[in-house]
Order: structure tokens, then sequence, then C-alpha cells
């Protein structure tokens, strides 16, 4: 049976203010839930949160209801988040750096240049898959690279196939200054992320 693609996230069908606010109570433990097996934590300062429709539609479901963003903008908080749901042949993650005070993160991200560059997916049998950054214009901030960006990892159509076939994967980064490495992921995490795959 061919996999459902997953629904476009519109103004459409986002849920309005209203809405929203009755359906948060059960909606917002529901994402929670889903995001603990899509998330990655690689060594102690590196998080990987592997996005889909549910978890944009949450970020701007969010937003809405904090009113950060005027009515008249959600259509351009869509057009930014669309480009983070996968599109079956890749996964997409949101890379956070976290250090615990200002003084720290200074020094150790200007000692990570490129660490966006250097995180990994491994799927058994295959070579490491390097990923790609969709947020070139943000790279550097005022003391090196940014905390956060937007990470690709292009899978092979032998890759998408191993994997539903049921092949372990393991993920990691290689930056001189960072590294580390889970091998392999659990099985709820590897299972979330193939789910993604057409």
């Amino acid at each position: 049976m061919a996999k459902k693609s997953a629904p476009v996230l519109s103004r459409a069908n986002l849920w309005s203010h209203d809405e929203y606010a009755k359906r948060r109570p059960t909606f917002q433990p529901e994402v929670l839930a889903h995001l603990q097996n899509r998330t990655v934590h690689l060594g102690n300062h590196l998080t990987l949160q592997f996005e889909d429709e549910m978890t944009v539609r949450y970020r701007i479901q969010e937003m809405l209801h904090s009113e950060a963003i005027d009515p008249d903008q959600v259509q351009s908080e869509i057009d930014a988040h669309l480009p983070l749901i996968p599109d079956g042949g890749n996964l997409k993650a949101t890379m956070t750096l976290d250090y615990s005070d200002d003084a720290d993160q200074k020094r150790q991200l200007s000692q990570l240049i490129g660490i966006e560059d250097r995180v990994w997916i491994q799927v058994e049998g295959s070579s490491k898959l390097y990923s790609i950054a969709d947020d070139e214009a943000d790279r550097e901030g005022d003391y090196g690279p940014s905390m956060v960006h937007a990470l690709r990892f292009e899978l092979t159509k032998e890759m998408k196939a191993a994997l539903k076939y049921g092949v372990g994967l393991a993920m990691g980064v290689d930056h001189p200054r960072y590294k580390a490495a889970i091998n392999p992921l659990p099985q709820t995490i590897r299972n979330a992320l193939v789910a993604d795959l057409k």
C-alpha cells in the first residue's frame, strides 16, 4: 500500500486562535510525546530535533497562540517554515548547540565553526552521509557560528530501501573539536525517522 503524502501546511488548515486554545491542552502533550522519538542528543551540547508536519504546525500554532506574530504575517511564517518538512527523500532537523553560560557559549561557538556540515547519519552497510545546512545566510552570528541550524540529509534510493527493509541507523558528529556518535539509534527513533521516507 502506498504511503499517504504528508498534508501540506497552509493558512487554511491552521486552527484559529480560539480553536487552538481549545485543542492545545491535548495537542501539546501529543506533540511533546511525538518529539521524544524525533530528538537525538549527540554529546552534552548538540541536539537534533527531526522535523515533520506536526512539529512545524505546532511551532506556528504556538507563535499564533502567544501572539508573537501578527495575523498578516502568518503566510510568511508558513513559507519560512515549510522547508523544514521532509519531502519523502530526505530527513530534516533543527540542530541546536547549548552551553550553560554566555561566556562558555561564546568561547565554544568560536571553536565550532563549520560543525553544521559535520553532522552525519549512516545507514548500516553504507558510508556516512553528511548534513547539508539550509541556512547559509545565518551561519555567522556575533561570535562565530549560529547556535541553531536547519540541516538536511538527502538519502539515496538504496539507503531508503535498506532502512525500510529494517537495517540499523547511526548518527553522529565529527567536527575536530566536537565528536559524538550513537550507533545504532534506538529503534523507536529509527522507526519514527523511517516513517518520513517515501
